[in-house]
């Protein structure tokens, strides 16, 4: 099992480390045993939330309202649960090598 997400109920719950401002959204590997997500968006009003939500939703296949912050919002560790996912969590793993 991996350390940075598992099934609970009906969905998964993510547990990720997330770097505002950067360059561009990317999933930059593992970090401290969570999935480090670097955002484009700033941590301005709420807008690496939203890009966070947005870029989950994508990369999962799942409809955006099926994605929600439970733990973190204001903080770089988030935990996401993830409603209606089509593609494993493990697809965001950047390739090896």
């Amino acid at each position: 099992m991996n350390a940075w997400y598992r099934r609970a109920g009906d969905g998964l719950l993510l547990e990720v480390h997330v770097q505002p401002g950067a360059s561009h959204t990317v999933v930059a590997g593992l970090h401290d045993g969570r999935l480090k997500i670097r955002l484009a968006a700033p941590a301005v009003d709420g807008r690496a939330n939203a890009a966070l939500v947005d870029f989950i939703a994508a990369q999962l296949g799942a409809a955006k309202r099926g994605v929600s912050i439970e733990a973190g919002v204001a903080s770089r560790r988030k935990r996401v649960r993830v409603l209606g996912a089509t593609r494993a969590p493990e697809a965001m793993l950047p390739p090896a090598g």
